[in-house]
């Protein structure tokens, strides 16, 4: 099994733990992740994110080559501060059929051999950046552990 892959989403962290957010072209990845960034999240990666194996946990980390940087449709290419690396806690699926109102549950996925939680998401107009940011803290895993050494 690969132990890293890169994949083609937006990611950022908040509070020490990775938001991934997947859909397809113009669904809204780019502008949900600057609203986020907005509201103090951390850069890992736009448009593409590498995802690492670390013992029973998926480390976000920025993308190769475009580390850094961030597209604003009809502007052009801007250069942020990058995030710490980060435990992968959520994944945001833009544009995929709305799950129930109030889920109890939610899908996961196995990346890398790990279990990750899956929300379909539908940005809307309405409090996008603050819904995604509850969304982490309700449904996301739990940052691991820190070592106190």
């Amino acid at each position: 099994m690969a132990e890293e892959q890169v994949v083609q989403a937006s990611c950022v962290v908040i509070a020490g733990r990775a938001l991934m957010i997947e859909g397809p072209p113009g669904s809204g990845k780019t502008s949900l992740a600057l609203a986020l960034l907005d509201r103090g999240a951390g850069l890992i990666g736009d448009d593409a994110v590498t995802l690492r194996r670390a013992g029973e946990h998926v480390i976000a980390l920025p993308p190769p080559k475009i580390a850094g940087l961030l597209e604003l449709r009809g502007i052009g290419i801007v250069r942020l501060p990058l995030a710490e690396p980060a435990p992968l806690s959520l994944i945001l699926a833009l544009g995929e059929a709305h799950g129930p109102r109030l889920p109890e549950q939610v899908a996961t996925r196995a990346i890398l051999g790990v279990s990750i939680p899956v929300l379909a998401f539908d940005p809307g107009t309405i409090a996008p950046a603050p819904r995604a940011a509850w969304a982490l803290a309700i449904h996301g895993l739990a940052s691991p552990a820190r070592d106190p050494a």
